[in-house]
């Protein structure tokens, strides 16, 4: 284990929600508009996720609550083989501040950024925007709430009614005086047949700029979603018609078969993907699209040069084949949209205020730290199921013969820079 001689800040972390949130933290007068709009059911034979009324059952097994079934001392092996006909309670660290900070200290972790888990899947999707404005309050007290348990070490993304941009604003001004808060959480989506290229944002971005808070990016699984809104729709029809799929089996005789007699083919089912795979591969690609589509082609980077960005969940190493082909791209397309485009993206992506979540185990920046020190920052992705200790993850990078003062960056210094924490040694040795 690592002596971790540096401080780390943990910059993609995450709360389950409380059913506070509805029913003490909402104001009275949406409480019934607020369950129907948003709702997370965790029952003993089943969950659901409730958006507009509509139930997203959950299209795994239930006993197992992988978005927070990891608890420090795991491994990976050991959630996999945990018995899936039994029930698991989730991680109380999840919910608790008293249990998350003892978890961040068997961690290694001194401070963190939480995330929301299912306000981050389905509020985005929420219709009415009066009461996404008043879920959005009532989030952001409880976990104002929350991080006040220890507040030089809990911080948090705000959550701001995009359905709105007159919401948006009051409540980004709002929570900019609370001290705990340090950027907005933005999934990379498409929000009512927009996506954030189009300028009806633009007073989201200048708001960021103005305060001097982050945008925080983090995708989601989007297995709830609806058609169109994200990667993670198409990826799972695709696995559903894998599970459609028939091996056709010769059993002798047909036409087709090339024998005499017999019984000709038939087809046998072949074994389903029983674990969804758009949690896999949509979130990387969700994050693809937000820097490439928004910060560089719709040129927010260059509008908006003093605006923080976090891009989290997921790996850095996509981004050096992104600048490749936008760079190519560039100069070949004529990429006029609304504002004209630099071809030097390379350049400007070494000038702009963008980090990246970034994996110890990716091979590219275990080998070439240097190319990516001063633009990336770790995550453990707590409580989920492939969360992994900063006592790890660094182990892993100091076996990569990564130096420590690089390492110090990659694992504190950059994320409390982008995010304006004042950096420091909390957990215990």
């Amino acid at each position: 284990m690592s002596k971790k001689p540096f401080a780390v800040l943990d910059a993609d972390s995450h709360v389950v929600e409380s059913h506070e949130i509805w029913t003490k933290y909402l104001e009275p007068e949406y409480r019934v508009l607020g369950k129907h709009a948003l709702w997370r059911e965790e029952g003993k034979l089943g969950s659901y996720l409730k958006v507009n009324g509509k139930i997203f059952r959950d299209t795994m097994n239930s006993n197992i609550p992988r978005h927070a079934i990891w608890r420090p001392g795991m491994t990976w092996d050991q959630v996999g083989e945990l018995d899936p006909t039994h029930r698991h309670p989730m991680t109380a660290g999840a919910s608790n501040p008293q249990a998350r900070l003892r978890d961040m200290d068997a961690m290694g972790v001194d401070q963190a950024f939480l995330y929301p888990t299912w306000f981050g899947e389905g509020f985005h999707l929420v219709e009415d925007p009066d009461v996404a404005h008043a879920l959005a309050r009532a989030y952001n007290d409880w976990i104002a709430d929350f991080c006040a348990a220890a507040p030089d070490r809990l911080f948090a993304a705000a959550m701001v009614p995009l359905q709105s941009m007159d919401f948006t604003v009051a409540e980004l001004r709002r929570v900019a005086k609370i001290p705990c808060f340090r950027g907005a959480f933005i999934r990379p989506m498409f929000l009512e047949g927009h996506y954030f290229t189009h300028p009806i944002y633009d007073p989201l971005w200048a708001e960021l700029e103005t305060l001097g808070l982050a945008a925080a990016v983090h995708p989601a699984a989007g297995l709830w979603n609806p058609e169109w809104t994200s990667h993670a729709p198409f990826f799972e029809k695709v696995k559903g018609r894998v599970n459609q799929r028939f091996a056709i089996a010769d059993v002798g005789g047909g036409p087709h078969s090339g024998g005499g007699g017999g019984q000709g083919f038939t087809f046998v089912a072949t074994p389903p993907l029983g674990h969804p795979i758009a949690p896999i591969i949509a979130p990387w690609l969700d994050n693809h699209m937000f820097v490439a589509a928004t910060l560089i082609g719709f040129t927010v980077m260059q509008r908006f040069p003093k605006m923080k960005v976090v891009v989290a969940h997921g790996k850095a190493s996509w981004m050096e084949e992104v600048l490749e082909k936008m760079e190519a791209s560039t100069r070949t397309f004529p990429l006029l949209h609304y504002y004209p485009v630099r071809t030097d993206v390379e350049e400007l992506w070494e000038e702009g205020n963008v980090m990246l979540g970034f994996d110890a185990e990716e091979r590219l920046i275990q080998r070439l730290p240097h190319d990516f020190a001063e633009k990336i920052v770790w995550g453990s992705r707590y409580p989920h199921h492939d969360t992994v200790s900063a006592h790890d993850a660094i182990d892993t990078m100091a076996a990569a013969r990564v130096e420590e003062s690089v390492l110090a960056r990659m694992f504190g210094v950059n994320a409390a820079e982008q995010l304006g924490i004042t950096l420091a040694h909390h957990a215990a040795a």
